[in-house]
């Protein structure tokens, strides 16, 4: 997760707007992420996006579209979560996972995540549908999801921030990004 939100976030910003994008994915993470780790809610982080997003000098009209929606279908972390949880327990029941069927793992896994509930634990609950991808039963995936309510008070926190400062840090690049195109 911290490779998503340090390396292949501003990956994808710096691609965009060809500037660096550190100073605003540390203020996101610093004002958003730090909130959204101790409450574990994407939903209940919304206010604070909002009143992030306006400090930011966005567009209301633009971001009070994109943090409620981003609250509820951007689930980077859930994908995380769901991904590396399934080829653990590929791994430990000995299923050998080619590079193509873990790519494949990873993009249903994205899918899957925008359906994930914004509660506490709402990714563990697709571990099975994801074990399903390898003829994993549901008793062995259903292990897993016991270990994940176990581990997941910190990997939730995590999965959390990782949601809903991207939130605020996307949106910023989309309205930094248009608002480049328009200029020229």
């Amino acid at each position: 997760m911290l490779a998503n939100a340090l390396i292949f976030n501003p990956l994808i910003s710096i691609f965009l707007l060809r500037r660096n994008p550190y100073p605003l994915l540390f203020s996101c993470l610093k004002e958003s992420g730090l909130q959204a780790f101790f409450t574990r809610s994407s939903a209940a982080n919304i206010p604070i996006n909002m009143n992030l997003c306006k400090k930011l000098g966005l567009d209301e009209e633009f971001y009070s579209v994109s943090i409620p929606l981003g609250a509820t279908i951007n689930m980077d972390g859930a994908a995380v979560t769901i991904t590396v949880m399934t080829l653990a327990v590929a791994h430990t029941v000995g299923v050998d996972v080619s590079f193509a069927s873990a790519l494949f793992l990873s993009i249903i896994a994205t899918l899957a995540a925008c359906g994930a509930s914004g509660v506490a634990g709402g990714s563990l609950l697709l571990i099975p549908m994801a074990c399903s991808f390898f003829n994993i039963g549901n008793d062995i995936a259903m292990q897993a999801v016991a270990v994940g309510f176990i581990i997941g008070v910190i990997q939730d926190s995590v999965e959390t921030a990782l949601n809903s400062s991207g939130d605020v840090f996307f949106t910023a690049t989309a309205e930094y990004y248009d608002r480049t195109k328009k200029k020229q």
